[in-house]
């Protein structure tokens, strides 16, 4: 009998220490992704091929777990806290959402804490900005380049282009992933000095100093009656308690898309819909981590954030928060400018 037609199967998950971690995988033949018909144990097998780029990115870091248990076609739903039955092994973290609610989180800690989450049919991590050994450190910068209602992917290209040019007459240099959807996102690893309020500061200054250098093409504009049909550079993803895809990462969708790392180099051909868990191996084994390195080299936010002094020292006001989060100093008011014309 084959392992996918078992009712389980146990995989020895080698840890950092050398030692290996027994997790059991529960009906490995369940079919997530019906595009190709893979299944739970082809997830498991894809996060296993990249482990190394995959923990390089998300490990220490909290995770909220996205969960199908019944494949990408079926229900979902976001779990932050933890089940009250866990191994003893699994590392956990107390998150907090906006106003003030705690539960305890995974960690990734290791590859078996991600194949432990796969089993509980986990297809999707979105990841905190930190590490959970330092919870008050923002150590990233997350650009996110999120398409409107019209937008192309040549047009996300584009803007992808324009904000790493921008950013390196500042002195910084992002890295690049698709999103396993229609966006692209940018990263920084930071230097361990600020909080996300700082980091959060930093991405509005850049979204606005994006707008005013290229107003046909990108958009800081929060309210989307006002976007056009232009990117969005979603400054709001880098709020205290906001989560992003994470790397490396594969998508709930029937095809099995991969929220992929790529080189700047291979930004002008590459189509996402290609990137899948059937695809990205081969390209790790082929050209390696394009992220190889990141961590070992931060970067300050301090030109950002000395935009956003400026920006804020000619009267501007903060941009808008999202609604879940408690109204903020020098916040406008929470209302779309076309009801704000009628009162």
């Amino acid at each position: 009998m084959s392992p996918a037609a078992k009712d389980s199967v146990t995989v020895e998950v080698p840890g950092p220490d050398g030692r290996a971690t027994p997790v059991t995988i529960s009906s490995p033949g369940k079919v997530f992704f019906a595009e190709r018909g893979e299944t739970k144990l082809d997830l498991v097998h894809y996060y296993e091929s990249v482990a190394e780029p995959l923990l390089a990115t998300l490990g220490g870091r909290p995770l909220l777990m996205e969960r199908y248990p019944n494949g990408a076609s079926g229900k979902s739903w976001f779990q932050k806290r933890v089940p009250a039955s866990v191994p003893d092994w699994l590392t956990t973290t107390v998150v907090a959402t906006p106003n003030g609610t705690t539960s305890d989180a995974l960690v990734a800690a290791d590859l078996a804490h991600v194949l432990w989450a796969v089993n509980l049919g986990c297809l999707g991590f979105h990841v905190w900005p930190y590490l959970a050994a330092a919870p008050e450190v923002a150590d990233e910068l997350r650009i996110d380049l999120d398409p409107s209602p019209g937008v192309t992917f040549a047009q996300v290209r584009e803007a992808a282009v324009r904000t790493r040019t921008l950013l390196g007459e500042l002195g910084i240099d992002p890295v690049i992933k698709t999103t396993g959807s229609r966006g692209l996102h940018l990263y920084v690893r930071l230097e361990p000095r600020w909080d996300s309020y700082a980091v959060r500061a930093a991405a509005v200054a850049l979204a606005r100093e994006l707008e005013r250098r290229h107003p046909e093409l990108i958009t800081a504009q929060w309210w989307k009656e006002e976007r056009g049909r232009r990117v969005f550079v979603d400054f709001n993803q880098n709020a205290p308690h906001k989560t992003v895809f994470g790397a490396w990462c594969v998508r709930p969708a029937p095809n099995a898309p991969v929220s992929a790392p790529i080189a700047w180099d291979e930004l002008a051909d590459v189509d996402p819909r290609d990137l899948t868990i059937a695809t990205v191996p081969g390209m790790v084994a082929d050209r390696g981590d394009p992220w190889a390195g990141v961590g070992e080299r931060p970067q300050s936010l301090e030109p950002l954030l000395e935009m956003s002094r400026r920006d804020l020292a000619s009267g501007l006001m903060d941009a808008p928060w999202p609604p879940v989060y408690p109204k903020q100093p020098g916040e406008p008011p929470r209302v779309a400018p076309s009801r704000a014309k009628k009162t």
